[in-house]
């Protein structure tokens, strides 16, 4: 199928003010804002009603077991044995036949996402950088998206850490939910990330009070009153 006939089912399918939008992201100018939250490593977090999962095996990601991740995450293989190698602490679950379904890491130190982002996560002493989470398709809405945090939170307080930070792009809906499942708390501070055709990246910080998450919190319950006449 040559690019033109792409072009015209993606048009058809999105319309062409969707795919005009989209291509002016890739080819011209992006603006992305990348909330900065953070939590302590001991408070509880809420009950939830996500799906449980069958059993997986947790292991550390090492430079000499990131072939695991080639069945779900082919490109990714050598990414993670990057990762292992600069020392960054990452957690891989795997299903009965040896193949990665899940992962997470941590870093205790400045993490530079060439990967991604490329741009430059500081992180104070005592906290730690929480990024890369990602799970298969099959296991979306699962537990497992609480429980691999709550293993990796183990792991680095065991290092040391009494706080991870972590940010999310603000249009993410689905990592804006979870990061308020897992009760994080807004840091007051967004980075902005430009691109200019595709090639020039410009970041700044802005700063902000209050909070600006509050409306995709769930309300609290009514209570109800039971008084006598």
């Amino acid at each position: 199928m040559n690019i033109l006939q792409k072009l015209r089912d993606r048009i058809q399918k999105k319309g062409l003010r969707a795919v005009l939008k989209q291509l002016c992201r890739h080819y011209v100018y992006f603006h992305e804002q990348l909330v900065w939250m953070e939590r302590d490593l001991v408070s509880p977090i809420r009950p939830n009603n996500l799906r449980p999962y069958t059993p997986l095996r947790r292991e550390r990601i090492t430079t000499s077991n990131a072939d695991a991740f080639a069945t779900y995450f082919g490109d990714r293989v050598e990414t993670m044995r990057e990762l292992a190698a600069e020392g960054h602490t990452g957690l891989m679950y795997l299903d009965d036949k040896g193949d990665t379904v899940a992962f997470i890491w941590g870093s205790t130190r400045d993490y530079f996402d060439r990967h991604f982002f490329r741009c430059w996560f500081p992180v104070k002493p005592g906290e730690f950088f929480e990024f890369g989470g990602e799970s298969y398709r099959a296991y979306w809405g699962t537990q497992l998206s609480v429980d691999f945090q709550l293993d990796l939170w183990k792991a680095m307080a065991e290092q040391g850490c009494n706080k991870v930070v972590d940010v999310f792009e603000l249009r993410n809906i689905p990592a804006l939910k979870l990061h308020l499942r897992m009760d994080y708390q807004e840091r007051g501070q967004i980075t902005h990330m430009y691109c200019l055709f595709g090639r020039w990246r410009f970041f700044r910080d802005t700063f902000y009070t209050g909070a600006m998450l509050d409306s995709f919190r769930k309300p609290a319950k009514p209570v109800t009153s039971t008084a006598a006449a």
